[in-house]
């Protein structure tokens, strides 16, 4: 197949959106945003050999550049619309296209995401999305909103992403069915889009925890020009994680703190907003733990088990200090 024939194949074929005054076979799309609405645009590019491995199912792969992206998009509190997908890929398998595509599709679908442009090249397999939502003009999250004295906010669960990651890496020993597990959590995760939407007039900052929490949450205390103290026992854990401390407890604190690929949300909210939190947890069946607070000095505390601050952070995931990331 040429490139066309690709894109005509397996990349016409997406959710209808009468906002889409032209999408996919010309130069441009046009798409019309609704009244009153702001736009917000993110975009992720995702590697093979740095965020997936070369045997990554191809339908998981499509699910997941599309769900790292939504994930921005809840982290501002945004209704995700259209999307752009730039492809790099090093041949034309009809099998592999197809798989991946109905990743894609069964997550634009859930959403109701419009594919309305993008490229295809050949090289080694890399992936760009660009992601568009709206948001009432003046609502989006930001990260610099959080004030003093605000709950500090995480949903679901911490660390699984990254011990799923340093078990294939034989760097912990897991079971087959819990690394099994564990992978439901690195190569599929769920976007938290109406955990992001609820949270649109009552968190005063917000961000999607893709790089660890230790480093992300320092985004959120610059921005702010604030400070943090954090319970390192409130931190939300699976059992596995609980219980590979036990085994290896350096590890399991990076993972927990600094692993990354959570793509779960960090958010701040004023204590008279705990009961409101709590009822939006109930309604989506998400929990929601409140894990410390802001405070007026800048400076960023994680006190563990004996009420002292843990003297060394891990590092956050960074792509130019680091040679993998999968």
């Amino acid at each position: 197949m040429n490139e066309f024939e690709i894109i005509r194949r397996f990349f016409s074929h997406t959710y209808r959106d009468d906002a889409v005054r032209l999408g996919i076979g010309d130069d441009a799309a046009v798409i019309a945003p609704s009244p009153g609405q702001e736009l917000v645009i993110a975009v992720d590019t995702m590697n093979k050999g740095r965020h997936f491995f070369a045997d990554v199912p191809p339908v998981t792969l499509g699910h997941k550049i599309l769900a790292v992206n939504l994930s921005d998009m809840a982290a501002m509190g945004a209704t995700p619309r259209w999307a752009l997908l730039a492809g790099s890929l090093e041949d034309s398998d009809a099998d592999w296209l197809a798989a991946f595509c109905a990743g894609f599709y069964t997550l634009a679908e859930k959403y109701r995401i419009a594919l309305v442009g993008g490229d295809t090249t050949r090289g080694a397999t890399s992936f760009t999305l660009t992601i568009i939502g709206e948001t009432p003009a003046g609502k989006a999250i930001t990260r610099g909103g959080a004030r003093v004295d605000d709950d500090i906010w995480v949903s679901g669960q911490l660390g699984d992403a990254a011990l799923a990651l340093a078990a294939i890496k034989k760097q912990v020993s897991l079971s087959p069915e819990n690394i099994a597990l564990l992978r439901q959590r690195l190569e599929i995760p769920e976007p938290r889009v109406a955990l992001g939407l609820g949270l649109r007039d009552i968190a005063t900052a917000a961000l999607d925890i893709s790089d660890g929490l230790s480093g992300d949450l320092r985004h959120i205390l610059e921005s702010s020009q604030v400070g943090a103290r954090i319970e390192l026992d409130a931190i939300p854990r699976s059992p596995i994680l609980n219980a590979a401390f036990k085994e290896n407890k350096t590890l399991a604190l990076h993972c927990l703190l600094a692993g990354g690929d959570d793509y779960e949300l960090c958010f701040t909210a004023p204590v008279s907003a705990r009961a409101h939190i709590d009822a939006i947890s109930q309604s989506l069946e998400l929990p929601l733990t409140r894990i410390g607070q802001i405070t007026a000095d800048k400076s960023f505390h994680i006190i563990d088990e004996n009420g002292r601050p843990l003297h060394r952070l891990p590092d956050a995931f960074d792509h130019f200090a680091h040679t993998t990331h999968a």
